[in-house]
């Protein structure tokens, strides 16, 4: 017991010292700008290969498997990390998380989805607790500005105001997509308090300095394939932490895009009843 209280009290100051300011450096920007490159380009190319969903680039049968058991309800997780030339893109000072899900909703139309993905007053209703508060600041056209305050718990509490460039895109009658690009993301401090404030951008715990999304929809099977992929980029993890931290680094990300799928889809059955 004294020896596992020790390594407890290690774990804390440990975790506790991983919590220091981070300074967003150029260098990390301009890699993770890279980075989104190769993902985009990787897409526009899938998107050229008739494979609109993650899913479709499986081989057979594992393809034919994975849509049953979307039409089944499950949702379809992968953790994905783009390449430049066949060769990983270095980060310098930063993580990226970069993960794609997969949902169905029978019965489910194109435009009862982007209704509900495009109702950004209300996502703080619909994606509570993750989202906070949300508003629509300007809409031009397919484009828009929008901004949501987040949040997560897990070791410690994150509250962060984000603000985003949003593009959505036609691809035929049955096929849509909507970017979303962040701009600005700010650390709040006290949250919900009197003395709430941001800690300035760039020089904070690190804890998200940027977040893409790419929502596809895609309406067939007498439905919707829902699918949202996500790229996230973080300060990194002291090597001496990774054995505590990495685990989370896996499942939370993770648990993010299930929360968000499964209330997309509550969102959009709730529309139907």
């Amino acid at each position: 017991m004294q020896k596992l209280s020790v390594l407890l009290c290690v774990i804390v100051g440990l975790a506790a010292n991983a919590t220091h300011a981070a300074e967003l450096k150029p260098e990390t920007v301009a890699a993770f700008e890279q980075y989104l490159q190769a993902t985009e380009a990787r897409m526009q190319n899938d998107l050229q290969l008739n494979r609109f969903l993650v899913v479709d680039l499986l081989p057979e049968p594992r393809r034919d498997e994975a849509y049953q058991q979307l039409r089944e309800g499950r949702i379809y997780i992968q953790r994905l990390q783009s390449r430049e030339d066949n060769r990983e893109i270095p980060i310098p000072n930063g993580l990226i998380h970069h993960w794609s899900g997969v949902m169905f909703i029978p019965g489910a139309t194109l435009s009862e989805v982007f209704a509900v993905l495009q109702d950004y007053d209300h996502h703080q209703d619909i994606y509570r607790p993750d989202v906070r508060r949300s508003k629509l600041v300007e809409r031009n056209g397919n484009q828009a500005k929008i901004y949501l305050q987040l949040f997560n718990k897990s070791i410690v509490s994150v509250v962060l105001n984000a603000d985003f460039d949003v593009v959505d895109a036609d691809f035929g009658a049955t096929r849509r997509q909507t970017v979303s690009r962040s701009t600005r993301i700010a650390e709040v401090v006290n949250p919900g308090k009197a003395n709430e404030h941001e800690r300035p951008v760039g020089h904070d715990h690190g804890y998200m300095w940027r977040l893409d999304s790419y929502w596809r929809v895609e309406e067939k099977d007498g439905g919707v394939y829902v699918q949202n992929e996500s790229v996230a980029l973080t300060r990194t993890v002291p090597a001496i932490l990774a054995w505590l931290v990495n685990p989370l680094l896996e499942s939370i990300p993770r648990g993010i895009l299930i929360h968000l799928l499964q209330d997309t889809r509550n969102a959009v059955m709730k529309t139907q009843s």
